[in-house]
């Protein structure tokens, strides 16, 4: 298969070589020009996936080309402007997968309905989530992940003819439930690392996450997603691993805010987007106006806005009136 990546970030690199690897022609394409040069020149990604060289028929391009399927593993900031330049290319009715996980600022749309906003007749719109750090991918370690989108019969077709000893593709016809669990598990993330940070203990790293896992499950039923899917790859799978793993973006970003770091000096040390600090705010908007309880989410929302302290979080987490479960 051809296949086009836009993004040559960590993600976009490693579904990149992957796909190369797996004998499929793949293009990856950056807006930096210079970057582009940088992957001609280097056959590497010095800049966000150092150590992995680039197969031969992966071709790193300033200018969009062909495919039969486009993966976009930008930012979510970034999603729509990378959609409207393949609508600005003619290549607006190409079947496309969104790998990239939150919602968007502003809108509060999940990447699903931003690419549907901008390719309105294409019938082939999905979405890439579930357990999976770069990283791994790019060593040809064993994955699973998983593929969504309302057409389903696409959408089990293209995980059929993807699906290989390395990357087991899952297909799933609920795309909400699956964007959503990938989005707000970042959020989630940030917090375990928070509380790993200040050393609160194994106990409140799983109370968290479970905890965690009951807001996503709110939200999600409130915005239409069904609950089995967060029993799977894209929510209990995705929220173990980045709420554990010590490649997780987002975790890093609470251990460095432990630290006593504020969040922009905690970002210009990661040195990549988390997607979680830029989705604490659409979450907080959007269980507000859903009347869905995201205690977690909110918490964090302050800690950012400056409003409390790192040190107060647990506290104020602690202190809330007794619930049913």
């Amino acid at each position: 298969m051809n296949i086009g990546v836009l993004g040559a970030g960590a993600w976009g690199t490693a579904l990149a070589i992957h796909f190369a690897l797996h004998s499929h022609k793949v293009w990856l394409w950056t807006h930096n020009i210079q970057h582009v040069q940088q992957l001609q020149q280097q056959r590497q990604n010095q800049r966000y996936l150092p150590g992995f060289d680039l197969p031969e028929n992966l071709a790193a391009v300033a200018e969009l080309a062909s495919a039969e399927l486009i993966i976009i593993a930008t930012p979510v900031a970034a999603l729509r402007q990378s959609a409207q330049k393949l609508v600005d290319a003619g290549l607006s009715d190409v079947p496309i997968i969104a790998a990239c996980k939150g919602f968007e600022q502003q809108t509060g749309l999940l990447p699903q309905q931003v690419l549907a906003e901008v390719m309105p007749k294409n019938p082939c719109i999905g979405v890439l989530s579930g357990p999976s750090f770069a990283q791994e991918l790019a060593q040809q370690l064993p994955c699973a992940v998983t593929l969504a989108s309302e057409n389903f019969v696409w959408i089990q077709a293209l995980a059929a003819s993807l699906n290989n000893t390395v990357l087991r593709l899952y297909a799933n016809a609920d795309v909400i439930g699956a964007a959503v669990g990938g989005a707000v598990k970042n959020v989630m993330a940030i917090a375990t690392g928070i509380a790993d940070g200040l050393n609160y203990g194994i106990n409140a790293r799983v109370a968290l996450m479970t905890r965690g896992m009951a807001e996503i499950s709110r939200l999600n039923q409130a915005l239409g997603g069904q609950a089995a899917t967060l029993m799977g790859l894209s929510g209990m799978g995705d929220l173990i691993l980045t709420c554990t793993g010590s490649l997780s973006r987002n975790r890093r970003v609470g251990l460095l805010l432990a630290e006593g770091k504020s969040l922009p000096e905690a970002l210009t040390e990661l040195g990549h987007v988390a997607e979680g600090v830029y989705t604490v705010e659409e979450v907080c908007r959007q269980a507000a106006s859903l009347g869905v309880d995201m205690p977690v989410a909110c918490i964090l929302k302050q800690l950012f806005d400056g409003c409390i302290e790192v040190q107060e979080m647990a506290e104020i987490l602690m202190e809330r009136a007794p619930k049913t479960e």
